[in-house]
């Protein structure tokens, strides 16, 4: 069994004397692992850093066994994240996640939001929208998307400003009023049609964080016997922090 397939590293562990089981979340194949030899030495390690993408080349007699990998780097994210608290966390927090998947089965648009999102983790304001829309995606994934196209209460399309905290529906600024202390806010960055911009306040994040952190909570983790990562409370820490010191140098 052979397969070449480009990957993102998620996780290594030493195996034995000198290898490493590496886990990896390819393009075409899912989250999968496979054994480095080497990759326990000093030569592999700058290589094998979460975050950093790969092309993998995969061998074994069958399909169902661990397997080898043999990879060379093609985008080396690994230093710059490494440089500042909120890549660090945030780094972990979506590899975290991306273990929610079954291993060996495809996950392109996985795949493809984690890519993007650790493309923007030099900018700490563009990686916190990133890191929501990953677990938005995540939560559809997982089967557990929300409807933020249109109202739950009327149908109407525009002006959603809030999400109803059972259904996971979009809702109206005029039908949420009555009960608008029992919604939860809808950010600006997540609403259908919204013009992309790059000034989100720390108000929008906060109100993304809360709005996927429920839904992830309650629908993904709690029925695992799991709970948030203490990753995942750092970045959301080292993004509010970089914001304050920002607006108020």
């Amino acid at each position: 069994m052979e397969w070449t397939d480009d990957g993102i590293v998620l996780g290594v562990r030493r195996h034995g004397e000198s290898s490493a089981i590496v886990e990896l979340l390819t393009r075409g194949h899912g989250r999968h692992l496979g054994l480095v030899r080497g990759g326990a030495g000093s030569k592999l390690r700058p290589l094998l850093q979460p975050g950093n993408s790969v092309a993998a080349v995969w061998r074994a007699r069958l399909d169902e066994h661990l397997g080898y990998y043999v990879l060379e780097g093609t985008r080396m994210r690994a230093a710059m994240l490494l440089a500042s608290s909120h890549a660090v966390y945030g780094v972990t927090h979506l590899a975290s996640l991306a273990r929610l998947l079954p291993e060996r089965d495809p996950q392109p648009e996985i795949y493809d939001r984690l890519q993007r999102t650790l493309d923007d983790f030099d900018d700490v304001g563009e990686a916190a929208v990133q890191v929501i829309r990953f677990e938005l995606t995540m939560l559809a994934e997982l089967g557990f998307g929300l409807d933020l196209a249109n109202c739950a209460a009327t149908g109407v399309t525009t002006d959603l400003i809030y999400v109803s905290p059972k259904s996971g529906g979009a809702v109206s600024r005029q039908a949420g009023e009555p009960w608008r202390d029992k919604l939860l806010r809808l950010p600006p960055f997540l609403r259908e049609g919204a013009a992309q911009r790059n000034d989100w306040s720390d108000q929008d994040l906060q109100d993304g964080f809360l709005l996927t952190g429920r839904f992830l909570l309650r629908n993904v983790l709690e029925p695992r016997g799991q709970g948030h990562s203490d990753a995942r409370d750092g970045f959301i820490n080292a993004v509010r922090r970089h914001h304050a010191r920002v607006t108020n140098p």
